[in-house]
């Protein structure tokens, strides 16, 4: 476990990274003995760094929810960060390639909530019943620790990897389709980069929501009314270059499109 003074010093510096977009060096080999419980210490006290800066919380994403990507960081369970108002991107936009590290994008869902969701005991209904609506949505995956070797240490303290996210298509009601079908067709430049279908993520993409509302609970955390969370890729990050269009296609659910300039 890192002393006080240690998280501190990592958080601050966590934050100057994403001020001037250059990552710093792992975490891990830095600090070997570092553990899952010091890097969400770390995360929580750059998010309350970020909000005392003037960034409101909306929501939260949900990483490492598919089995292949659990199996690759070598986790048994998804992890978790903070999505801020300045992150959710409008469908269509034009996206500064700069302002991340490496940007990777995913295919995922999100959930907006109508009513508060909190565990201990929070089930898959509790979700669906505390759900507004479902809407399609690309994460954008940035990076403020260097990539090469990274461990599941250094991504949650990296707020879960959390750049942005791309909000589009049709919301739908969550009783209104069988969410675990819901389909993607992930293009760059007018090419199929991956197709996924949404029960990739726990079986149902409404899992890993539940999830959390349980793991926060242990932290006195919840969430609110009007909170978005995304739930989890089904696809692979895709690698995106300066200049590359990316649309990604969900059927009746319409679809989500962004250019990196």
């Amino acid at each position: 476990m890192l002393d006080a003074r240690t998280i501190e010093a990592i958080a601050d510096e966590l934050v100057e990274a994403g001020r001037s977009r250059t990552p710093v060096p792992r975490l891990t080999t830095r600090y070997p003995g570092m553990t899952v419980d010091d890097a969400y210490a770390v995360q929580r006290l750059w998010r309350q760094r970020n909000e005392d800066a003037g960034r409101t919380l909306v929501g939260r994403k949900i990483g490492l929810t598919s089995k292949a990507m659990q199996a690759a960081t070598g986790i048994t369970e998804p992890d978790y960060g903070a999505i801020f108002d300045d992150m959710v991107l409008d469908t269509g936009c034009s996206v500064d390639w700069g302002r991340y590290t490496h940007p990777r994008v995913e295919v995922e869902l999100a959930f907006v909530l109508k009513s508060d969701l909190a565990g201990p005991g929070c089930t898959i209904f509790d979700v669906l019943n505390a759900t507004d609506y479902v809407v399609p949505a690309l994460e954008i995956l940035d990076s403020r620790i260097e990539m090469e070797g990274r461990t599941i240490v250094d991504t949650i303290s990296d707020n879960a990897a959390m750049g942005a996210m791309v909000v589009g298509g049709r919301p739908v009601k969550p009783d209104a389709v069988d969410l675990r079908w819901i389909a993607a067709i992930l293009y760059k430049n007018q090419t199929v980069e991956e197709t996924g279908v949404a029960a990739g993520v726990l079986d149902h993409p409404a899992a890993g929501v539940h999830w959390l509302a349980n793991k926060i609970a242990a932290h006195g955390d919840s969430m609110k009314a009007g909170d978005i969370i995304l739930a989890g890729s089904f696809t692979r990050p895709l690698w995106v270059n300066r200049g590359d269009t990316i649309h990604a296609d969900y059927g009746p659910l319409g679809a989500v499109t962004c250019h990196f300039h």
